[in-house]
Order: structure tokens, then sequence, then C-alpha cells
């Protein structure tokens, strides 16, 4: 859908098809998060996007990935944010331990860049509000974008453009 000019025509039946699932994907994640009152209700469609730009079973890798780094992210977010202020020591050190972490439980790249992003949210977004009520429900919100771009990749399996499926 977005390769080289030279390589690929402007349109293509596939490139349309996967703008038209990822759109209607995007649109539902959203619609039940606002539904069910999210206070960041956008992170939902973030996540479906993600999740919506991998083949489906890429996207069971990549969903897998997101979801423990936003875990261990909103976790440590809620642990430090919870008992120290937020500061460049604490937001440092969160960030290291969550690299051991990650490597002690043998994860992704991409689930420490997941984590870190997390943790960075929790930590440093809302200061004022309980960084656990802030993590739970960032993890929320990923969970239901992650929920959405599965079922609908799983209901409406289609050809990635320029990935073979699998």
């Amino acid at each position: 859908m977005f390769e080289s000019r030279a390589h690929a025509p402007a349109l293509t039946h596939v490139g349309v098809v996967h703008a038209v699932r990822t759109s209607i994907a995007a649109a539902i994640a959203l619609g039940l998060a606002s539904l069910l009152g999210m206070p960041e209700a956008y992170w939902a469609p973030i996540s479906t996007i993600i999740v919506m730009q991998s083949t489906l079973g890429a996207s069971w890798t990549v969903s897998r990935n997101r979801l423990i780094g936003t875990l261990l992210g909103a976790f440590c977010g809620g642990l430090l944010g919870g008992r120290f202020h937020s500061n460049l020591a604490v937001f440092a050190a969160g960030i290291f331990a969550l690299g051991l972490v990650c490597m002690l439980l043998r994860l992704d790249q991409s689930a420490y860049r997941f984590a870190g992003v997390t943790f960075g949210i929790v930590l440093l977004v809302a200061p004022g509000e309980s960084a656990w009520l802030v993590g739970f429900q960032r993890f929320v919100e990923v969970s239901l974008g992650i929920a959405v771009g599965l079922g609908v990749a799983a209901a409406w399996p289609h050809e990635i453009p320029g990935r073979r499926n699998g």
C-alpha cells in the first residue's frame, strides 16, 4: 500500500481493502473505548492500527509483545509512580529495570519498547492521578484495541500489501 512509487501502482485492490479493514477496526475500537468511558480512548484505535499492519499470523506475535510490554510498563509505572514523585532518576531507573525484566523473561525487543512507552505515560503524563489507576486504564485501552484488531483480522483475513499472508 505504501511501497516505493517506482515499484507499485498508486491504488491496488489489496491496498484499498486493507485500508477499509484498518479504518473499520480502528473505528470499532474507538467506539467501544468511548462507550466504556475510557479516559484516553485513543489508545484503543492506536493499538488496533498497530495490530492491523501485520498478517494474521504476525498479528498474534505483535499483539503478545504489545500486551506483555503494556502490562509490564503499567505495573512498573504504578509501582514506582505510587511510591515516588516523578523525576529523572525514577524514570531512568524504571526504564532500566524494564529492560532487565524483558531480558530475563526473554521477551522480544518490541515488548521492551511497549513497556517503556507505557511506563513513561503512566509515570510522566498524569502525576496528580493515581499511577495504579492510570496504568490499569492504559492496559485496558490497549487490550481492547488489540482484541478488536485480532478479531477483525481473524474474521476478515486479507493479504497485507507488500507481504505474504501467514
